[in-house]
C-alpha cells in the first residue's frame, strides 16, 4: 500500500527539486513528475511529488490522516 501526503510547494530549485511544506516540516522533494509552482499543493510519496492536487482535496486528506492518527492513539 502506498501513502501520499499532501504538501504545499514553498520554492522550486534547479534540477527538478523543490522545497515542500508537509505538516509544518519543510523537505526537499523531487518535482520531476509534476509541473507545480510555489503555493500549489502536491501529493508526496517517498520524496517525490506524484501529482498536483487542489487545496480542498489536500485539506480533506490531511483531516483523514489526523483522524487515523487519533484512532491509533486510542
Amino acid at each position: 500500500m502506498c501513502l501520499g501526503i499532501p504538501g504545499r510547494v514553498v520554492e522550486l530549485g534547479d534540477k527538478k527539486l523543490g522545497i515542500v511544506d508537509v505538516g509544518g516540516v519543510r523537505r526537499q522533494v523531487n518535482m520531476a513528475c509534476v509541473q507545480a509552482a510555489p503555493g500549489d499543493w502536491v501529493l508526496v510519496h517517498v520524496g517525490f511529488a506524484m501529482a498536483r492536487i487542489d487545496e480542498r482535496e489536500a485539506a480533506r486528506t490531511l483531516e483523514i490522516l489526523r483522524e487515523l492518527g487519533d484512532v491509533q492513539r486510542e
